[in-house]
């Protein structure tokens, strides 16, 4: 009976306990309960009122813009041919079931595949029914197949209105009813963009369509010579990535200051460091295309060398800024303006040149039959020159023939004696270098490493005095005297102008 009642209290006591804990999980679960605290009840943090506006009213900044500006970014979808060299083993099957297998057949010949591709857009004009896409020429530069996909999701057909190589942009159009809700975008003032403005780049990475990131711009006016570009660029380190490509990059007010164009990544994905186009550089290239189907550029006719250091040391132009005419294109607008070899170029319509890139960019914008003046340094002084310009076209603007004097002269300094193996210290001159094929030079039989002693048998000891020897005002020909190898030879006489 003892043990019994012994085991009724455990019993009890057990239950007791059983209830306890019972209770206590209710407890848990009771909403509000004192002894328990939960997320979507606890206050978030304390943040004072004034400051929590300020917040509040960048946010409703940010989704205005998105909201207005959105509408205009499009995600653009393409359809490239390419080719492929085939190879002999394409035709195994013929091979194995026993029939024979020219090893000949498919070799030399190629084969056509398609590849798809995506990228971005922003609509800039509408002219009737004619919508106009500005995206990068890498995106649409050579697609056979394109496609438009609005934000609302209607999608069209586009048409590739022009493409340009050297500043990576492409113009698309695609014809949408009177009643398309089609929203064109507002082009703002790159030239205003400063060094820590806000800015937001919109697009599609990846696929992700209607995308919009934020940062700052990290700096302006970002050299376009390592992709190939004559344009500067606008950093910034809003994550931009592939597919962002012809998208939007935005200021506070709304306005495309920017279209999206490469990133610096070693993975391939963001990594802080976006580019985009100027809008400012590009505006004028969306009449080019609509009027001609492709961008027209002016042409000077020299071939620009970035000088610095010891070079420019010897030029004796240690302090200034400007662009070097390394080259002359022999009947080009330079040439006949009386532009020559050797000088340097620091003002373009009273406008100074800070260096090459700029002044590779003035002269493209410029227009074609139009006289500008030039201020060089040329002996020491500076001397005017007005030019007439003209239209730029890859036959002429490659053609080595002409291009005078064919190789860079570069400054005999004592590296490049060591590098010479040129032990004789009476030897002054300068340096061939870069000698271009079919060029006056390649006629002339210079090579890379031949040291020019004298031009027109009156001696040379820097590039200065070499280029001022190399004076085209009254020579009918010239000629040089090489140093090589413990000998001096004298070239053949190179006639201008034929």
């Amino acid at each position: 009976m003892k043990s019994w009642k012994k085991l009724a209290g455990v019993v009890a006591a057990g239950a007791f306990a059983f209830a306890a804990v019972s209770l206590s999980c209710a407890r848990i679960r009771v909403h509000g309960s004192a002894d328990t605290a939960f997320a979507d009840t606890t206050p978030a943090v304390s943040i004072p009122a004034d400051s929590l506006r300020v917040i509040e009213a960048l946010q409703t900044s940010f989704r205005s813009i998105s909201a207005g500006v959105l509408p205009a970014v499009v995600e653009i979808d393409v359809t490239e041919k390419k080719e492929m060299k085939s190879s002999p083993f394409d035709d195994f099957p013929f091979f194995f079931f026993g029939m024979p297998n020219n090893s000949e057949r498919g070799r030399g010949k190629t084969r056509e595949y398609e590849q798809k591709g995506l990228g971005s857009g922003v609509i800039v004009r509408r002219t009737g029914n004619t919508v106009y896409v500005l995206t990068n020429n890498h995106v649409a530069g050579s697609a056979t197949q394109i496609s438009v996909r609005l934000n609302d999701g209607q999608k069209f057909d586009g048409k590739l209105v022009g493409a340009d190589e050297r500043q990576d942009i492409a113009l698309v159009s695609f014809e949408a009813g009177k009643d398309s809700n089609i929203v064109v975008a507002t082009l703002g003032d790159s030239d205003k963009v400063q060094t820590g403005d806000i800015c937001l780049a919109m697009g599609a990475p990846l696929g992700y369509s209607q995308s919009v990131t934020q940062g700052i711009i990290s700096a302006t006016g970002r050299s376009g010579n390592q992709i190939g570009n004559m344009n500067d660029f606008i950093q910034t380190d809003a994550a931009i990535n592939q597919g962002n490509s012809g998208g939007a990059l935005v200021n506070i007010y709304g306005e495309v200051i920017g279209i999206n164009t490469w990133i610096a990544s070693q993975s391939g994905g963001s990594q802080g460091l976006g580019f985009a186009l100027p809008i400012n550089s590009v505006k004028r290239a969306i009449d080019d295309f609509i009027s001609k189907g492709k961008i027209t550029y002016g042409w000077l006719g020299v071939s620009l060398l970035d000088v610095t250091g010891e070079y420019k040391e010897s030029l004796g132009l240690k302090d200034r800024n400007g662009a070097f005419a390394s080259q002359v294109f022999v009947d080009s607008p330079a040439y006949k303006g009386g532009m020559q070899a050797g000088d340097f170029i620091i003002e373009l319509n009273g406008k100074p040149v800070k260096g090459q890139n700029e002044l590779v960019r003035e002269v493209g914008y410029l227009p074609a039959n139009e006289n500008v003046t030039f201020k060089v340094i040329r002996g020491g002084k500076e001397k005017t020159l007005t030019v007439k310009i003209e239209e730029r076209t890859k036959e002429v603007s490659l053609d080595n023939s002409k291009l005078w004097p064919g190789f860079i002269a570069a400054p005999l300094t004592d590296k490049a004696r060591e590098e010479l193996k040129l032990d004789d210290k009476k030897v002054s001159g300068i340096v061939v270098t870069n000698v271009l094929e079919k060029s006056p030079a390649a006629a002339l039989r210079l090579q890379n490493g031949d040291v020019i002693t004298a031009v027109n048998d009156k001696k040379v000891s820097d590039v200065s005095e070499f280029y001022a020897a190399l004076d085209l005002t009254n020579a009918k020909e010239i000629w040089f005297d090489v140093y090589n190898d413990g000998h001096t030879i004298t070239t053949g006489h190179y006639k201008i102008g034929r």
